[in-house]
């Protein structure tokens, strides 16, 4: 009888060895989408001591209203798993072309909240010097907002096919570009000009769109026009789209409420103090050393799932599910022992040119904040793997909805009565945090093993046709949603 851990588990389909083929490189580009947000943060410290606070704040907020445009574009992903699993190419082009539209969409709307940057900014009650940078910093990004959408719907084409080596190519290129363009224009070196805060967000900017470019061209080549109908596939098709809506949105919703209960947190962290802002956006920057890598499990996870849903295959996609959770979990319980252990070493990039009075105020508070980072990354795994795999079959509502309502009940509405405390506010709200993570986390372990999401799809169901030759097994046929209407 073979056991879950046979060296048999790592050569089967579903096991180690296949996930660890696809999530690699997701993990490797997730990595460099770390060493971005992490070079951009250090070099935001060494420039003003108020500039890497302004960052994560106007950089949360930006995130939280691209999010929602992000998650649902990239959902194209799933879409694309799905027509691949079941051997059905010629419909991997146009679900993604559904994707490049609503991206153009996504970017005038975006580009809308521009002007708005100041009033957003003054509600939150910082300080002049602190809403001046935001201000600056979130204007840049959302110009550059709908590059990023578009490569996040185009990338999807690679990911969803577990054709994930070209995505880390594409970003370890454009975490080049960001980290030189970051040091020049932030600086003023390399013959840039010193823009500061609002050079680190012209240099995300710059790489998001390489990502585009980068990708278009490998979409549009020969060989993916061929068999997967990516130029012919171009036409806008009314009930696609509206598939692409119905899952999509709440995927987007749902990336788009964790963004903002977490901007909502550090929002209500800046009004306990200065220091306290400071320590958590050092936290959580240092937790993305973490989170972000489980990114690329996550993307992994829907991948695989919804290959195997698209072929029928329910039990193999519950295998591959098991199989990335178990080496997420190993991952995310080693990095929270460093955590707890070698807090300074996660610290010191930050201190090093940092102003040391300063600093030396925000390090206690920062090891302490690390202790609640250790413990709730753990549940974070059920966070990023299951909810992944609920999402790549299409149980996307069921995700938004519980993100939302607990986001709000267990972290929001009590840190902001946590923020008017006297004593200990900043450790009563990381508190909360921490209660968030771990009960949604287990919401998604507990939806998962009930299995309901084995019987969802997002693709429109097939027809076989009557075979050719008495005998012969029938072959996949028009798509019901194709068939011609009886007169």
């Amino acid at each position: 009888m073979k056991t879950l851990f046979s060296p048999n588990h790592w050569r089967e389909p579903g096991g180690y060895r296949e996930a660890l083929h696809i999530a690699i490189p997701l993990i490797l580009s997730a990595g460099s989408w770390t060493v971005q947000m992490f070079v951009d943060r250090m070099f935001l410290c060494w420039y003003h001591p108020q500039a890497m606070g302004a960052a994560l704040a106007a950089g949360s907020l930006q995130f939280a209203a691209v999010s929602f445009f992000l998650g649902t574009a990239s959902y194209a992903n799933t879409f694309v798993a799905q027509y691949h699993g079941a051997q059905r190419h010629d419909r991997v082009g146009p679900s993604v072309w559904q994707s490049l539209y609503f991206s153009v969409i996504a970017f005038a709307i975006l580009a809308s909240l521009i002007p708005f940057a100041p009033v957003f900014f003054n509600l939150a009650g910082h300080g002049p010097t602190l809403q001046r940078m935001e201000v600056s910093y979130f204007r840049v990004l959302c110009m550059g907002s709908g590059f990023n959408i578009y490569a996040g719907a185009i990338s999807g084409f690679y990911s969803g096919r577990g054709k994930t080596w070209p995505v880390l190519w594409v970003n370890a290129v454009s975490t080049v570009i960001n980290v030189v363009l970051d040091y020049g224009l932030i600086f003023g070196k390399l013959g840039m000009p010193a823009l500061g805060i609002a050079g680190a967000a012209i240099a995300t900017d710059a790489a998001f769109l390489f990502n585009a470019i980068a990708f278009s061209l490998m979409f549009f080549s020969p060989g993916n026009r061929r068999e997967y109908n990516t130029l012919r596939g171009w036409h806008f098709e009314g009930d696609l789209f509206k598939r692409l809506l119905r899952y999509g949105m709440p995927s987007g919703f749902h990336f788009m409420s964790d963004i903002l209960v977490f901007t909502l947190f550090i929002q209500l962290v800046g009004r306990i103090g200065a220091h306290e802002l400071t320590a958590t956006t050092l936290a959580f920057n240092i937790n993305m050393l973490a989170f972000l890598p489980m990114i690329g499990f996550g993307i992994a996870t829907s991948s695989m799932v919804g290959q195997r849903l698209g072929a029928d295959d329910a039990d193999l996609a519950a295998k591959s599910t098991r199989s990335v959770f178990h080496m997420t979990f190993l991952y995310m319980v080693s990095v929270g022992v460093l955590f707890v252990l070698f807090p300074d070493t996660f610290m010191a990039p930050f201190a090093a040119r940092a102003n040391v009075a300063e600093f030396e105020q925000v390090r206690p508070i920062a090891r302490l904040l690390l202790r609640f980072v250790a413990f709730y990354c753990i549940f974070d795994t059920l966070n990023i793997i299951f909810a992944s795999a609920l999402k790549g079959a299409g149980d996307t509502k069921y995700v938004m909805w519980m993100t939302l309502g607990l986001g709000f009940s267990i972290m929001v509405a009590p840190t902001v009565w946590a923020s008017g405390l006297k004593h200990g506010a900043i450790y009563v709200a990381w508190s909360f945090l921490t209660a968030y993570v771990c009960i949604l986390g287990l919401n998604f372990l507990f939806r998962f093993l009930q299995g309901k999401w084995k019987s969802m799809r997002v693709i429109e169901p097939t027809v076989l046709s009557e075979p050719a030759i008495p005998g012969e097994p029938a072959i996949p046929g028009v798509p019901l949603t194709e068939m011609p209407k009886k007169k």
